[in-house]
């Protein structure tokens, strides 16, 4: 007779050759119910209604988000497609959130069908569908992504209501640049005799600096006998213009994300010392506190770290190899894989204290960092060579977080324009904050963004004079919903307040007097 580890992994296989079918949302007839049960049992299951469960990890708390946030968008396209088949559409507002390159959950998930109910149907951790019976375009202009059913970037321009372009107006810029030509759009506004949202969409383009789409909106539908008055529907305008050619919705998402919140941290952020003229100094004070510096890092990531290990492991007597325990240990090799990363930060520092371009030295150094920072992980066998190569080549998702980084097609695009921006940036205030915030929003690594995020932004405090600073772990709380804010709301003023804090007190430490 099979003991009870024996059938447990019986169950685990099964589950398993779902997720490699892409099964985000597990019915129950797609497991016995011997399976089932003791899948759920063991926390490998978690139920999301009747009928409808999701993997998940036994390790994770009461409570915890991350299972449900990882598998929203697959769970919703099953559930979906099994109530409607194909005779659905996400709303033309959340299908340009999507094409947007906007992933983040929403907190209720508007569709469209024919066969809808005008039904809200809840979800785990304060979430909900809601369906809504309404036409859907025609077929032409549906399109599938991943699974969910979405209007086409014209349809859903041309069906959504004037507030997304006021209520989420980096994510509409974003959209209307991915509009190479009038005629993706024109069709659908003549077809329908939409003067109004012709007028709209016409201002929205002009507002974006596409003048040619404007104009050929305006003298098309007036050819067409409709009378035209173009509004525009933000409420402000930009400074940039975004390129024509771009193919990347999530690199002008970058672009317009800098524009809008330089102004909002230029006034939370305190006024840069300047570069210090002892750069010896200067390192010596980084290097004093980076014990502390280390404790925190780490510890915010989930690592359990003291002084001690700290000092040992950055010893040059610490080797992995004759240490068995160490080797083993995961937290010993973080520690240890801090401090080598530490190094190669420390001759990033000099360059910038010596006056060099900071988004060129991060841009230059970082990838230094990344593979220092994960050398004695691969030494000891815990990570595979292969994962020193670069960017991550998978999905990846914030623990706890409603929002989702970009896929990892297209952070190839996103990191070059990031660097573009951090070394054309005169502000040293924006540096910092945009250069860790920004960083830890593309997410690059599978592992590792947040120390990474940390490192370059004490790379962009010494090139403005700022003084190396901690986050302390005990404020990770604080932390963590100052990033949220940002990346689920656009709004950067609770993390430019936040960090912008910290830097004070350590320039008010730096400038108190000794006794």
């Amino acid at each position: 007779m099979a003991n009870p580890h024996e059938k447990l992994a019986e169950s685990l296989a099964v589950l398993r050759a779902l997720q490699r079918r892409s099964v985000f949302a597990v019915r129950s007839a797609d497991l016995t119910r011997t399976h089932r049960e003791r899948l759920v049992k063991n926390g490998f299951l978690q139920e999301v209604m009747k009928g409808w469960y999701i993997p998940a990890h036994p390790d994770e708390a009461l409570g915890e988000s991350t299972a449900w946030y990882v598998a929203f968008w697959g769970f919703c396209a099953a559930y979906l497609k099994e109530r409607f088949g194909t005779n659905w559409g996400l709303s033309p507002e959340q299908s340009l959130l999507l094409h947007a390159g906007n992933m983040r959950i929403p907190s209720q998930l508007l569709v469209r069908s024919p066969k809808a109910r005008n039904k809200i149907t809840t979800l785990p951790h304060e979430t909900s569908l809601f369906d809504t019976r309404a036409a859907l375009p025609e077929l032409e202009h549906i399109v599938e992504k991943d699974g969910l059913r979405l209007f086409s970037v014209p349809a859903g321009l041309v069906s959504c209501g004037p507030g997304f372009f006021r209520q989420n107006a980096t994510d509409a810029r974003a959209v209307l640049s991915m509009v190479r030509n009038a005629s993706d759009v024109l069709g659908l506004l003549l077809e329908g005799g939409h003067t109004t949202v012709a007028s709209r969409l016409a201002g929205a383009f002009r507002n974006i600096g596409r003048d040619r789409i404007a104009d050929d909106i305006v003298k098309t539908m007036q050819t067409a006998g409709y009378a035209i008055r173009e509004k525009d529907p933000f409420e402000d305008t930009i400074n940039q213009i975004l390129p024509s050619l771009e193919q990347s919705p999530y690199v002008n998402r970058i672009r317009l994300m800098w524009q809008q919140m330089r102004e909002t941290i230029l006034k939370q952020f305190p006024a840069a010392p300047g570069r210090p003229s002892d750069t010896d100094d200067y390192l010596k004070a980084a290097d004093d506190i980076y014990i502390t510096d280390a404790y925190n890092s780490l510890s915010i990531e989930g690592y359990r770290v003291g002084p001690e290990l700290i000092e040992r492991v950055r010893s040059s007597e610490w080797n992995p190899d004759e240490n068995e325990d160490d080797r083993k240990h995961r937290n010993a090799l973080a520690a240890r894989g801090y401090w080598q990363a530490y190094q190669a930060v420390r001759k990033s520092l000099r360059k910038v204290l010596e006056g060099e371009n900071p988004g060129a030295v991060g841009d230059d150094d970082h990838g230094d960092w990344y593979r220092e920072m994960f050398g004695p992980s691969v030494t000891a066998g815990l990570f595979r060579t292969a994962d020193l190569a670069g960017y991550r080549n998978d999905l990846v998702y914030i623990r706890r977080s409603m929002y989702v980084p970009p896929r990892h097609e297209a952070v190839r695009d996103c990191m070059p324009t990031f660097f573009d921006l951090l070394r054309e940036e005169p502000e040293p205030a924006v540096r910092v904050v945009l250069g860790h915030f920004v960083f830890v929003y593309i997410h690059p690594y599978m592992d590792g963004n947040g120390r990474m995020g940390r490192f370059l932004m004490n790379v962009m405090l010494a090139a403005g004079g700022y003084p190396w600073t901690v986050i302390p772990f005990e404020k990770r709380d604080d932390y963590m919903a100052a990033l949220e804010s940002g990346s689920v709301e656009q709004d950067i003023a609770p993390f430019a307040f936040f960090i912008g804090g910290l830097v004070s007190e350590s320039l008010e430490c730096k400038q108190a007097p000794i006794r």
